[in-house]
């Protein structure tokens, strides 16, 4: 995203928007209020591996995309886009935004217990009232796709391995349904049947 002739805006002031304290460990720049006329495609797309590409190439600097990251906003109308003050860019979304590399449990086992994520971006989610952990099941193959919700409407797909622990941790629902799920601040997700 440039500015384009005859702008009063520059990369400088761009960049001061997106890392306001000039490092990416401050705060999230508030996208949710930014709502910029100026909108368009540059062909930007992050595949289900959650790599990201850009006209056709894979884009391999891990700072640039985590920059783009940061700006990132689902829409209510289901578009992603990244946005500044400036400008919003649509952005192809092959599956989900961002993949959940590491689960953490803390706390005693049960409803008290905590389940925190880690995306492929180094950002962390905890699974609970605010942030949602589901699972859809694809009809014809029963295969599970499970997500837990990071920021706005960008949710990370759970990884395997990822998955894989949380079904070892996965207690019976507490309304005594076939359902196995796991409990996280409070509140129980169900991952699927118990047979």
């Amino acid at each position: 995203m440039t500015s384009s002739p005859g702008s009063s805006f520059g990369l400088e002031d761009t960049l001061k928007a997106i890392l306001p304290e000039g490092k990416f460990a401050g705060p999230l720049p508030p996208v949710h209020l930014w709502n910029p006329e100026k909108c368009g495609d540059i062909g930007m797309e992050i595949r289900a591996d959650g790599s990201w590409w850009h006209e056709g190439g894979r884009i391999t600097r891990e700072r640039l995309v985590k920059l783009f990251s940061r700006i990132l906003r689902k829409d209510e109308d289901g578009v992603t886009y990244l946005v500044t003050p400036y400008e919003r860019v649509t952005v192809k979304v092959e599956d989900a935004p961002f993949l959940a590399i590491r689960v953490d449990r803390t706390g005693d086992p049960g409803p008290d217990q905590a389940l925190t994520f880690l995306t492929n971006l180094d950002y962390q989610t905890t699974a609970g009232p605010d942030a949602a952990l589901r699972v859809e099941t694809d009809p014809a193959t029963g295969e599970p796709s499970p997500y837990v919700l990071v920021r706005g409407r960008l949710e990370a797909k759970l990884t395997r391995p990822v998955f894989y622990e949380l079904v070892d941790m996965a207690v019976s629902a507490p309304d005594g349904t076939d359902c196995l799920g796991v409990w996280s601040q409070g509140v129980f997700f169900p991952l699927g049947p118990a047979a």
